[in-house]
């Protein structure tokens, strides 16, 4: 069934509901069995938690009856893809714990993500809970992005500040991170700002959230041929990007393939988030490309 305005902002509802239940159990629990997963290409994606999988079955029991009513696909981090993305007109996209990493060793960094996405790979709705803070923030496709239930309002950027760069661990272990480093340098020359901050450590979802929460900023994951990401980490947070007028591209500026046939990772292209226009169109011309 095709989706009305009026529908996306009841499944907007039915995901802040879902992500504020999964979050509070998240900030009440700590995990008490990690493993890895076999096949990942890096330690942050290697691990899952039982807490990852409490989060999700209760984000699954939260999303089901969405499901059945408007016809609705699902795909989560922690279950096999079951092909439902590519026939139903919409499906959840869902990261019950992103950034399991920093939520193992009791740091900052971790949230809980829904989003709704198109069958073309349009977000139609993104959710992001931090159970550390307690923010909540989501968007509606054409419904405008809000925190904690008001207008999200962005932050007047300050000359004084430095070009801030939100990576993962991977980011400065990639080969062509030294040259990037430097171009990153120029790009702040260029914009008038002291040098380049970099800031690492938290999961994809998170490091995105940053970039909203300041200016100018960008968070990189420049290519790699396995790994990089997944569509569940940067459906919901593309969704507020759209919303708030700031780009979330992949490396080359062509727009993210949130429903990718091949597979869910999304490293091949690489993926770029930035705070303007101005900027995502300089980190363009330094990122490398697939």
């Amino acid at each position: 069934m095709t989706l009305s305005a009026t529908d996306l902002m009841e499944l907007g509802s039915v995901a802040c509901d879902a992500a504020n239940a999964a979050a509070r159990l998240i900030a009440r629990s700590r995990p008490t069995e990690v493993r890895s997963k076999p096949g990942e290409a890096s330690e942050a994606a290697q691990l899952v938690s039982d807490v990852d999988q409490a989060s999700e079955r209760l984000l699954l029991e939260h999303l089901a009856p969405s499901m059945d009513r408007f016809g609705i696909g699902m795909l989560t981090e922690e279950q096999p893809d079951d092909g439902s993305r590519h026939l139903a007109d919409a499906f959840w996209c869902i990261d019950p714990l992103d950034g399991t990493l920093p939520f193992v060793e009791g740091q900052p960094g971790f949230a809980v993500s829904v989003a709704l996405v198109a069958r073309d790979g349009q977000p139609l709705v993104g959710v992001v809970h931090d159970p550390t803070t307690g923010i909540v923030r989501h968007a509606i496709r054409d419904g405008g992005a809000y925190r904690n239930g008001e207008a999200w309002t962005r932050p007047t950027p300050h000359s004084a500040t430095p070009l801030m760069v939100f990576a993962d661990r991977s980011f400065l272990a990639h080969p062509s991170a030294d040259q990037t480093m430097i171009d990153l340098e120029q790009v702040a020359g260029d914009l008038g700002r002291p040098g380049v901050r970099v800031e690492t450590g938290a999961g994809a979802v998170m490091n995105a959230c940053q970039v909203l929460d300041h200016s100018p900023a960008c968070y990189l994951k420049l290519p790699v041929a396995r790994g990089g990401g997944s569509l569940w980490d940067f459906a919901a947070t593309a969704c507020l990007f759209h919303e708030l007028g700031a780009v979330a591209t992949d490396s080359g500026g062509r727009a993210l393939d949130l429903n990718r046939r091949e597979r869910t990772s999304m490293g091949h292209r690489g993926v770029l988030f930035a705070s303007d226009a101005d900027l995502a169109s300089r980190l363009r011309t330094i990122t490398p490309r697939s």
